[in-house]
């Protein structure tokens, strides 16, 4: 025969001293990254908390106890004013929350890569939302729309409504984008209309999930919403502030008791809640 094909060259097996030198390379390697974390979390240390602190302020251990010793001690006068601020926390979470999904429906649809409008304009704008929605603190949220509405509960079940955005529409897009196309599809080539691949399309395989993330981020605005009073919006962060003004440190103890029972009841109703959406 004119032409031969060429046979392939055999592959080079690593020998015994090419494997013990490329583990020894990869310890190498290893030690030498575990020995530059270790710099840094030492650096770090050094820099935030031995020289950025005011040792001379904290004083002695015996002050440091004494000091702690004034909040061990409960003024139960304190707690039938506790009922009021109490139920204004629960309220503000709830609507907070009732807004939140309000607003992430938009949001969701547009930040869905799958579904959205216009892929250039309103997936990048839904996206921006998220991002600028989760990177901002709900105390600055807070303090943002209490210069803009005014004290109370107003500007704290708004200051939670925009915080819920980014944690609700981003799980909610990202499920939408997970789903399974089949019914989808299917739908359409019925002749369904965009409403109705919503509604009997992508809902039903949606649904459980974003009723457990919405479940979810009330429990997390529960916590939210107890020290939002701290910068005027209402609840007992509000009683916490006048109770630490006026140096009441058992009236301080029992408003974190009131926050830690209001938790604890949101927990046992999250779990129920999931339960039963799962």
């Amino acid at each position: 025969m004119g032409d031969t094909l060429a046979s392939p060259a055999p592959a080079v097996k690593p020998t015994v001293d090419d494997v013990i030198r490329s583990r020894r390379q990869n310890r190498y390697a290893k030690g030498a990254f575990f020995a530059l974390l270790l710099i840094m979390v030492v650096w770090s240390i050094k820099v935030t908390v031995i020289e950025d602190t005011d040792w001379a302020r904290i004083g002695s251990l015996g002050k440091v106890i004494e000091a702690a010793n004034r909040f061990i001690g409960i003024d139960f006068s304190l707690f039938p004013s506790l009922i009021g601020p109490t139920i204004e926390t629960l309220m503000i979470a709830c609507l907070g929350t009732l807004l939140g999904v309000f607003l992430c429906i938009p949001a969701a649809w547009f930040g869905a890569h799958n579904i959205t409008p216009y892929k250039p304009v309103t997936y990048p704008l839904a996206r921006l939302m998220m991002t600028l929605s989760r990177s901002i603190h709900e105390i600055v949220w807070a303090l943002f729309f209490v210069a803009a509405v005014g004290l109370g509960a107003l500007a704290g079940v708004l200051a939670l409504a925009v915080r819920s955005i980014g944690f609700i529409a981003k799980m909610s897009a990202e499920a939408i984008e997970d789903i399974d196309p089949g019914p989808v599809e299917a739908i359409r080539a019925t002749g369904g209309s965009d409403f109705q691949v919503v509604i009997y399309g992508i809902l039903p395989q949606v649904l459980p999930q974003v009723l457990s993330v919405i479940v979810f981020e009330w429990e997390i605005n529960i916590r939210r919403s107890a020290i939002l009073g701290l910068v005027g919006a209402g609840g007992l962060g509000l009683v916490f502030f006048r109770q630490m003004n006026t140096f009441n440190y058992h009236g301080v103890t029992s408003v974190i008791v009131a926050i830690l029972m209001l938790i604890l009841l949101g927990e046992v109703f999250s779990y129920f809640a999931r339960k039963t959406v799962i």
